[in-house]
Order: structure tokens, then sequence, then C-alpha cells
């Protein structure tokens, strides 16, 4: 059975530390300014909170169970994708535009936080486990997303238009489903070397 080092572990605990205390300033700001790129960042943040806690708890289990708990991830990862369609459904209902500075600004905070995690977990980006895959590539990701919502502030400041924020919202949408993928085809992986093993 494979398992985890004590290093992987304090590294996702710190990793689920900083992501639940990010969600709650990025959230706040998201409502603030109306803004669909913040809300599904911020929802994303919640969303790694979960994931780096249930490996936390799983670590130490099977591997069939750990490739059940990987399956689930995957589609924990679409529940940012799916509030951001809502959150740009509304915002063409109200057509705001946010606003540009706390944008970035925000952007910039999350970007730091993202960066950090993902420096945290780069040691096992390459480990077999969905487990660890689901980790490192929500921290990869979310740290190209905040690039983009750092470039969206950027552009909106000279351009006073919703579009930069929807388009970076959709961009962060498919982000999701393509680390869906990426931790499901990973969990399959798993199950069928498990179900091989028992053969």
């Amino acid at each position: 059975m494979q398992t985890f080092s004590s290093g992987f572990k304090k590294a996702v605990f710190l990793v689920a530390l900083f992501n639940f205390a990010y969600f709650w300033v990025e959230y706040g700001v998201a409502i603030q300014i109306g803004s669909v790129s913040l809300f599904a960042d911020s929802i994303d943040f919640l969303e790694d909170t979960s994931i780096n806690m249930i490996i936390l708890l799983a670590a130490g289990w099977s591997l069939h169970r750990r490739s059940q708990v990987g399956m689930g991830l995957a589609a924990i990862i679409l529940i940012p994708s799916l509030s951001t369609l809502w959150m740009a459904g509304q915002k063409f209902l109200t057509f705001s535009t946010p606003e540009p500075y706390m944008l970035t600004l925000t952007g910039i905070g999350a970007l730091i936080v993202n960066v950090s995690c993902a420096f945290l977990l780069v040691h096992f980006r390459k480990h077999t486990s969905s487990l660890a895959k689901a980790a490192f590539l929500s921290a990869r990701n979310d740290a190209f997303a905040n690039i983009a919502i750092i470039a969206s502030g950027i552009v909106t400041l000279s351009w006073h238009s919703i579009w930069p924020d929807l388009i970076v919202g959709m961009g962060i949408f498919l982000m999701n489903l393509d680390a869906a993928k990426a931790v499901y085809v990973s969990a399959k992986a798993e199950k069928h070397s498990n179900n091989e093993v028992q053969s």
C-alpha cells in the first residue's frame, strides 16, 4: 500500500489553512464589487480547503479507498465551475462592471497565496496518487487563474466593461473541468491497478 510522508501531510494541512483564510477575504470583496472571477475563485479556495482536508483524512487509507475518494474529488472540483456559471448569469442581468483596483489587488493577494501553496506541493506533483495530484493541480490552476484575474483588473481600468471579468470567469470554469478530468483519470488508474493486484 502506497503511503504518504509526514512532509506531504504537513504541506497539505498548511495549504488547507491558507485556502480557508483567503476564501473569506476574496468572497467578501467579490460580493462587494460584484466580480464573477473573484466569486468563482473564492469558491475555489473553499473547494481547495475541502479537497486538502479530505486528502489528510484519506492519506492512511488503502489504494482502493483512495481511488474512490479521488473520483469524489473530481466531482468536488466542478462545484466552483457551476458557481461561476450562476454568477455569470447574474452579471448579465445587472451588467455592472467590477471596481478594477479592488479586483486587481485581491487577485494579487490570491496569487501570493496560491503560489505559496504550489511551492509547498511542488515536490509531490509527480506522485502517482490521485490525492496528491488533486492537491497540486488545484494550487497550480488557481495561480494561473489569479494571473488572469489581475490582467482583467488592469484591462478594466482602461476599458470599463464586464467582459474581461466574465471571460476570466469562463476561463476558470474550463480549467476546473480539465483538473476534474485529470484527477478522475488518475483515480481510475489507481482503481485498475488495485484490481490487478487483487486478481
